[in-house]
């Protein structure tokens, strides 16, 4: 899902495994090949409480780890996801919040997994956005909220959610969160099965890019004209 908004309580790390899976000949099978390639490796101690000081001098996939022995229960635990965010005055009505393994959760790292909170506003939309490294399940905390994901097939998967309710978005499909209630907010509590799921939403991806997509791409694309590219850019903040 989201997590993954318009403004993330720190950015994705955004490194990525997937180098390893590159094709050769004499590559192993491919059973033997998926197992090896999982977006977030598997430990090989007890846990890695994240050293953020250490990470500034190394590039990783993760985070380097603290002594063991200086692990306290406080690396394990976070309050960040508490508190509650205004998203009236964001460009789509939601802010995600989401655990860091380098600020709010260092006890997560190298666990393959995040947390996050969105918050919508009355009315406001997760838009339609992906998470490349990540397959999602979303809680509905508070409020009534439309969610769905779109397929490879281009089937589209809808549910109106309220409290209490869950739904799963699968690895990297695009999906999206709606508050249908145009009076009160609502709040989602999400569970990714990756460190750095990454994010990456829609509208933001064809109209405000840095620097801007082909001008003619997108009215192919989207068969509108010059106008509307420059009028969707201009809505979107560009």
């Amino acid at each position: 899902m989201l997590a993954f908004g318009e403004n993330q309580s720190k950015s994705y790390h955004e490194s990525s495994s997937w180098s390893c899976c590159q094709h050769h000949p004499s590559n192993p099978p491919l059973s033997l090949l998926a197992a090896l390639c999982e977006s977030d490796p598997d430990l090989l101690f007890d846990y890695c409480v994240a050293d953020p000081a250490a990470a500034a001098s190394f590039h990783l996939n993760g985070l380097p780890c603290i002594d063991p022995a200086a692990a306290r229960a406080e690396h394990f635990a976070t309050s960040a996801l508490s508190r509650a965010t205004n998203p009236s005055a964001t460009l789509f009505g939601f802010n995600v919040t989401l655990t860091s393994a380098a600020t709010s959760l260092p006890g997560a790292n190298a666990q393959g997994l995040a947390m996050a909170r969105i918050d919508l506003a009355p009315g406001g939309v997760a838009p339609p956005h992906s998470h490349p490294r990540a397959s999602e399940v979303a809680l509905v905390l508070a409020g009534s909220v439309l969610v769905g994901f779109a397929d490879t097939s281009y089937r589209l998967y809808t549910q109106l959610l309220r409290a209490g309710e869950a739904f799963v978005f699968p690895r990297a499909m695009v999906h999206f969160l709606y508050n249908m209630d145009v009076a009160a907010p609502a709040v989602v509590l999400s569970g990714l099965d990756s460190q750095s799921p990454g994010a990456q939403l829609v509208p933001l991806s064809a109209f405000r890019t840095e620097p801007p997509m082909p001008e003619e791409i997108l009215k192919k694309a989207f068969k509108i004209n010059g106008q509307d590219v420059h009028r969707i850019q201009k809505n979107l903040g560009g």
